[in-house]
């Protein structure tokens, strides 16, 4: 598939199953994240990769998130949260290592972390690996952040989660580029 056309017929995908991304198909989803516009070269990405048991300790690393903004949750919600890392088999966080830079200000670094996840996204799908960015409140959460060993500007523009689609990928419906479209008249 082309690349246009593998743009345009991209779909999320939110049912995913074993088996994951390979690290041969994970290095050329970073790749394609790391060719994101980057204004001052600053490379402000991050990529932590989340697989294998490791998911378990981010259920719980979501499930204490959850409980310190709603400490009355009862065990089948927190149950229900932690199940949140078993979406998929691979969960890459996509992280916004923001930098002071006297031209370059936090919003385009943010901006730019969140087009190196479009990249990653739009790759995965060009090699028919599921993807499904998913944001909600763990993505804002300091406890999360902490348990993640972020840096205190560091910030989660999302986890996106990967694997092999469980269903059949049902096409978005077309767009008229018109209806978003205005040229500017002085």
């Amino acid at each position: 598939m082309d690349t246009l056309t593998s743009i345009q017929s991209r779909v999320s995908c939110a049912l995913l199953e074993e088996p994951g991304p390979t690290r041969e198909q994970l290095q050329e989803l970073i790749k394609a994240g790391l060719r994101a516009p980057d204004h001052g070269r600053l490379t402000p990405w991050r990529f932590l990769v989340v697989e294998g048991n490791a998911r378990d300790h981010f259920g719980e690393l979501l499930a204490q998130a959850a409980l310190s903004k709603q400490p009355s949750l009862c065990a089948d919600d927190l149950d229900t949260v932690r199940r949140k890392a078993k979406r998929a088999p691979m969960i890459l966080i996509v992280i916004a290592h923001v930098q002071e830079h006297p031209k370059v200000p936090k919003v385009e670094q943010l901006l730019s972390a969140g087009a190196a996840a479009t990249n990653i996204i739009n790759a995965a799908f060009s090699l028919n690996i599921g993807a499904m960015w998913r944001t909600g409140g763990a993505t804002y959460n300091p406890i999360v952040k902490q348990g993640l060993g972020l840096e205190a500007d560091d910030e989660i523009v999302g986890f996106l989660y990967l694997g092999t689609p469980k269903v059949a990928l049902k096409p978005v419906p077309d767009r008229d580029p018109d209806d978003f479209t205005e040229f500017w008249k002085q």
